[in-house]
């Protein structure tokens, strides 16, 4: 799926359609070691026990992509969810 790099849409803070600014949102990140559901996890599987036990998650065949829009007037920042697609997303730069 291609996407303009600069697309015109709604946005909240100055409440009228603005040219925007198309980011791929990253999803994922470092786990909090300090967070008690991590804490109970690491205490789960210390020892010679091995893996916690519990049902394998279902894997989907297409995934939901988020894009961040940046408002080139005011520079506040909100994300946009597109439908699910096998293809992955393109930003199209400007030549």
């Amino acid at each position: 799926m291609k996407i303009p790099a600069i697309i015109n849409v709604y946005c909240p803070k100055c409440k009228k359609h603005t040219p925007h600014k198309v980011k791929e949102l990253k999803k994922g990140g470092k786990r909090r070691t300090l967070s008690w559901g991590q804490q109970k996890f690491i205490r789960a599987t210390k020892g010679y026990v091995g893996k916690k036990a519990g049902v394998p998650k279902k894997v989907h065949q297409s995934q939901r992509q988020t894009l961040m829009l940046e408002c080139s007037v005011c520079k506040k920042r909100h994300p946009k969810d597109m439908p699910p697609s096998k293809t992955k997303i393109e930003i199209k730069k400007k030549e």
